[in-house]
């Protein structure tokens, strides 16, 4: 059962030394920034010759980033509005809203998925996400300089391939999720000192400005959105899609090619079940409303600095980001018992893990335009390096690492469509795997020894108008679960999943 403590809540974690100590650290911020603006723009080069937005806000130096993806840290480019004509804006309401700064965009991703071998069993699954967003500059709207209003809905359906099929750690598509018509994210966010310093405040999700890799939006697995370390470990997954949670977020760029960003989270959007429940965090926080601020914190940091180009090279640009996070609540362990001096897999240990107080992660990306088609703003290669890792002695995954390589206008005549190769492996933490080894031993256990999940993905993403684009994906996935076995004792065999997306922006 989980003890309850004034460290457990953000109202703790403020009374506490170190709460005070990081509390200071966050709002500190703004003072310091403010002496430092002036300096700072006296300095400040003249902007990167790239496109002005990223995946997350960033400068964009990811050639190959798609036009579309399931990742809620892309603004989809193109509409479908401009193949509609005259049909594309029924009575003039978006450009009558667009002229007082309201903006809408409705997108509808729908799947076919297939696991045509391994995993579970086989099968095949259709899901779809609505996503309906509103944007609202409230300097134009009210006057308010530098504010801006978001919010967005998702209705989801349909069923998942994972978790009904193949059982691997990585969900195969990023629009997985269960049944519901949920609130995402609200917040306001306020830009000050000529753009260099934002304060986001509202419920927030962490993967639409954390740990991106510009070059992976391509990809329909889950992980290349979010490194899977993070999905795996935290409290109901973690404020991620589809569960944001109340949340402030601040970043300062001294310069368009540097960045830094962090956010204090409430650490758990679900909240914990209560004993004997085993709901999906999702059901718990069903609908998106449940704002939770009583939960253990979580505080996230990263610094992203963006370059024009690599060394001896032109026009070829990348980033470089660098980033860590900490939760404040309590983890179990995969292999000690409560007992001191027991293992959980020994018949003699009393069942209950032992807590351990708080837990962190690093991760590290790399981020690089390899080739740029001759004569062309945004068609080439690029490739990505991205690298997680956390403490052993807590968690089932301790280490996570993507990578991958997209190339968009690889085919003449077709300048928007992006192809994309990656690879994603999580490695079993070496505590769980001595678990599996001493529950051999001790005959408490029939599961087979398990060391890692490892994904490939090939995709391609094929524009057929602006705002319209079909995808067929294929997926290997090597150990599901890190090795699992099914009911019968087997291992499970090597999936094959085979898919096709459909993205509507409007």
């Amino acid at each position: 059962m989980r003890l309850r403590t004034n460290t457990d809540s953000w109202e703790g974690c403020r009374r506490t030394r170190r709460g005070r100590i990081l509390t200071a650290l966050l709002l500190g911020w703004l003072p310091i920034l403010a002496a430092t603006h002036a300096s700072a723009q006296a300095q400040r080069p003249l902007p990167l010759a790239l496109p002005l937005s990223g995946a997350g806000g960033d400068p964009q130096t990811a050639i190959a980033q798609s036009r579309t993806s399931d990742q809620v840290s892309v603004t989809n480019q193109g509409s479908i509005q401009e193949a509609l004509g005259p049909y594309g804006d029924p009575f003039g309401l978006r450009a009558f809203l667009a002229a007082r700064g309201i903006t809408y965009v409705l997108t509808y991703i729908g799947e076919g998925l297939s696991n045509v071998s391994g995993g579970l069993r086989r099968g095949a699954t259709y899901g779809g996400r609505l996503d309906t967003s509103l944007d609202i500059d409230l300097d134009t709207l009210m006057g308010w300089r530098g504010a801006r209003f978001h919010t967005d809905f998702f209705q989801i359906h349909g069923h998942g391939l994972s978790a009904r099929y193949v059982n691997n750690l990585t969900t195969v598509t990023g629009i997985e999720a269960l049944p519901s018509t949920r609130l995402f994210e609200l917040w306001i966010e306020q830009r000050l000192f000529d753009d260099t310093l934002s304060v986001k405040l509202g419920q927030i999700s962490a993967d639409t400005e954390f740990a991106i890799a510009q070059s992976a939006v391509v990809f329909m697995n889950a992980g290349f959105g979010w490194p899977n370390v993070g999905a795996v470990v935290m409290p109901s997954g973690g404020p991620i899609y589809p569960l944001a949670t109340p949340a402030i977020r601040l970043k300062y760029e001294p310069t368009p090619e540097l960045s830094f960003q962090g956010g204090l989270f409430n650490g758990d959007p679900a909240g914990k079940p209560a004993p004997g429940d085993e709901t999906d965090p999702q059901q718990r926080n069903r609908t998106g409303t449940a704002f939770r601020l009583n939960d253990p914190a979580l505080l996230l940091g990263e610094v992203s600095y963006a370059y024009p180009a690599l060394p001896g090279t032109e026009q070829l640009p990348g980033t470089a980001t660098l980033g860590g996070w900490y939760h404040f609540g309590r983890f179990e362990s995969p292999r000690l018992d409560s007992v001191q001096g027991r293992l959980l897999a020994d018949p003699e240990a009393s069942g209950i893990s032992r807590r351990f107080r708080g837990n962190a992660g690093i991760y590290a990306i790399l981020d690089q335009t390899l080739y740029r088609e001759p004569g062309t703003a945004s068609q080439g290669a690029s490739a990505f390096l991205r690298f997680s890792a956390v403490p052993s002695d807590r968690n089932l995954i301790d280490l996570y690492v993507d990578t991958g390589l997209a190339y968009r206008g690889l085919f003449p005549g077709r300048p928007n469509d992006t192809l994309g190769l990656g690879m994603i492996h999580s490695r079993i933490s070496p505590e769980a795997r001595a678990f599996d080894r001493e529950s051999l031993l001790y005959g408490s256990g029939t599961r087979l020894l398990r060391s890692s999940e490892t994904v490939f993905e090939a995709t391609y993403q094929a524009e057929m108008v602006p705002g319209l684009t079909l995808q067929p994906d294929l997926q290997y996935v090597m150990r599901p679960g890190g090795g699992l076995v099914d009911q019968r004792g087997r291992r499970l065999r090597n999936a094959t999943v085979l898919g096709l997306r459909a993205t509507i922006n409007y």
